[in-house]
């Protein structure tokens, strides 16, 4: 245990000592090359196109080739130990699960599917094991807060999940699989290009009998069906329009019930050019998180619905960008449960200057919200940047951000508390990256100060209700590097975390739960002319279960193994081990994770 729990401290600080050796090495190899292989074009952190290191924030990038050789059963697998990333799961196969960016919870993680926020207003955050992560092209990771961008609940960071748009001649993919536990996996999908009518349709099937998520306890099963079509055309205008549905339904097992979901999000939009330098964009969204379930308390329906119209300009100046806009949405609620208000709007203005005046570099942004239930919120960012010269950034932010009160914080019968305010949270980050021709570097360091937190404390008449009572001190260090040499891809990601209680209650100075303040992840690949070999290593220390830090979860590290084979022009093998060391862990207390599980497959198509 102790080698565990060592060993991402150990690393962090071999890997921080090798920096500015590295960069003395490049600079002197390298001097003359500026081609940015691994400096990829990123969406969510700046609401436009632009380069990592021109973000100036802390994101990563999972791309289609990275999905496409990990193959993960679920998008938790492919989060655990990216850089500032903590996953805690009730089991394994949809079973309940959480995102921790940065020590913030889940509900403070927002997710987004190409543009759409998906989320439980009732709960808070996303359902992240009712998705299939085979519908997804690329997944973006920003770290830090973006509510002058996105609203509430974007205080840890925001992931989007992008569908693949399609392109060239019409390309059908299939995929047969399964493995362990009697699980069973299908997908296909067509997608291609038409002139300037671009599309892309696909579904899957997964199925699982399941494990145990209790020791001694029985098979828990899963399955989900997922459809989705998006299509968009263009004409030689530039104007286009184009629209989006993808809905997964299915059923889970867990203990004393089961419950049947449906995770949906529709949308449409337009954009037109409304001159040389000036964009203009309208998007019009559904977005719909529905749970029925039978257990030993009985019956119960928690269906949510959020609808959104959202109308964004871009307008440019040379080097510099301007993006300003507005957005309107209504979140519904319909329960078995009587909540006391089933509906609330929001109303937002929002603007983001993007200035380069190289080698310095200046974004800001300015956001209003206002809510009929929990008022009104001012959030806004300043980021500066310096190229030291074509290979090296420094950056330096600041940001604020809120968490919105759910619903069941706010109206849950017989608890709610309609007087909550919203969670707000600054954060400052200083960062540096390097980006080579074939690898790079990013390191950060952050503060992010929380207060009005949410938390469940008795009131004057003695009953327990959620109340704005504590305070958080979140800091941390992150460093991930990656490489493409020859045939072999590379990524590594290490990151520190001090999460502190900073309420007035016995647990002040404490850990928060469920956090791991060490982790280190390593993903190896090789390709070998039509054979393809890697392993991802995930390495995370001790956290406590509780408040007051008495329920200890020990430190744990996984192994999974990827093999694939093209056996045959279009056609492909690929056989996946998770956990194949077979160790049993845990992130929440008495929920353990699924043990070895192998899966084979068989696909047809280009990839």
């Amino acid at each position: 245990m102790n080698t565990t729990r060592n060993a991402p401290r150990g690393l962090a600080a071999f890997g921080l000592a090798l920096i500015p050796l590295a960069i003395q090495a490049q600079a002197e190899t390298d001097s003359r090359d500026t081609a940015v292989d691994l400096n990829p074009l990123v969406i969510t952190a700046a609401l436009a196109p632009r380069t990592a290191d021109e973000t100036l924030s802390s994101v990563t990038l999972l791309d289609e080739a990275t999905l496409r050789r990990q193959d993960p059963t679920s998008l938790t697998d492919l989060f655990r130990g990216q850089p500032g990333v903590d996953v805690i799961s009730n089991g394994s196969f949809g079973k309940s699960s959480s995102v921790y960016i940065r020590g913030t919870d889940n509900k403070s993680t927002t997710l987004l599917i190409d543009g759409i926020r998906l989320r439980s207003a009732t709960a808070g955050g996303a359902a992240w094991s009712s998705l299939d992560p085979r519908m997804f092209e690329r997944a973006e990771i920003v770290r830090g807060p973006r509510g002058s961008l996105y609203g509430a609940d974007a205080m840890g960071g925001v992931v989007q999940l992008f569908t693949p748009e399609g392109e060239g001649e019409p390309a059908p993919r299939i995929s047969l699989g399964g493995g362990s536990f009697d699980t069973q996996r299908y997908s296909a999908s067509l997608s291609g290009a038409e002139g300037g009518t671009r599309y892309h349709f696909a579904a899957s099937r997964f199925d699982t009998d399941g494990e145990p998520i209790r020791r001694g306890g029985d098979d828990m099963g899963y399955d989900n069906t997922t459809a989705l079509a998006r299509m968009s055309h263009t004409w030689d205008t530039g104007a286009e329009v184009g629209l989006l549905a993808l809905r997964a339904r299915g059923s889970n097992e867990y203990d004393g019930g089961e419950n049947d979901f449906v995770q949906q999000v529709t949308g449409i939009y337009g954009e037109l050019p409304i001159s040389g330098y000036w964009r203009s964009r309208v998007t019009l969204s559904e977005a719909r998180d529905e749970y029925e379930s039978i257990d030993d308390f009985g019956f119960s329906i928690i269906d949510t619905r959020t609808q959104a119209a959202r109308w964004q300009n871009t307008f440019a100046f040379g080097a510099h960008e301007l993006v300003a806009g507005a957005e309107y949405s209504e979140d519904k609620v319909s329960s078995t449960n009587d909540y006391e208000v089933d509906s609330r709007d929001n109303v937002a203005v929002f603007a983001q200057g993007l200035f380069d005046f190289s080698p310095f570099a200046l974004q800001t942004s300015l956001r209003y919200d206002d809510n009929e239930a929990y008022g009104d919120e001012v959030t806004g960012s300043l980021a500066l940047g310096y190229d030291l010269d074509t290979h090296h950034t420094l950056r330096a932010s600041y940001g604020t951000a809120f968490r919105a009160p759910t619903f069941n914080d706010l109206y849950w019968p017989g608890s709610g508390n309609s007087d909550l305010d919203a969670e707000t949270s600054e954060t400052f980050e200083v960062g540096a990256r390097g980006q080579y021709r074939a690898w790079f570097w990013d390191a950060a360091l952050y503060q992010t100060d929380i207060d009005d937190m949410i938390d469940w404390a008795p009131t004057e008449s003695g009953l327990w209700a959620p109340q704005n009572i504590n305070e958080t001190r979140l800091r941390g260090a992150e460093l991930a590097a990656g490489a493409e040499l020859g045939d072999w891809t590379l990524q590594a990601a290490l990151t520190y975390l001090d999460p502190e209680d900073r309420g007035e209650g016995e647990s002040r100075g404490n850990d928060l739960p469920r956090r791991a303040t060490q982790s280190l992840r390593l993903d190896v690949d090789r390709e070998l002319g039509d054979w393809s070999m890697g392993g991802s290593w995930v390495v995370q220390n001790h956290r406590y279960n509780d408040a007051a830090n008495q329920e200890r979860l020990a430190g744990f590290g996984l192994l999974n193994l990827r093999a694939g084979w093209d056996f045959a022009p279009h056609w492909s093998a690929r056989l996946t081990v998770d956990n194949a060391l077979d160790k049993e862990y845990e992130t929440a207390r008495d929920y353990i994770n699924a043990g070895r599980a192998a899966f084979l497959s068989v696909h047809f198509g280009a990839l």
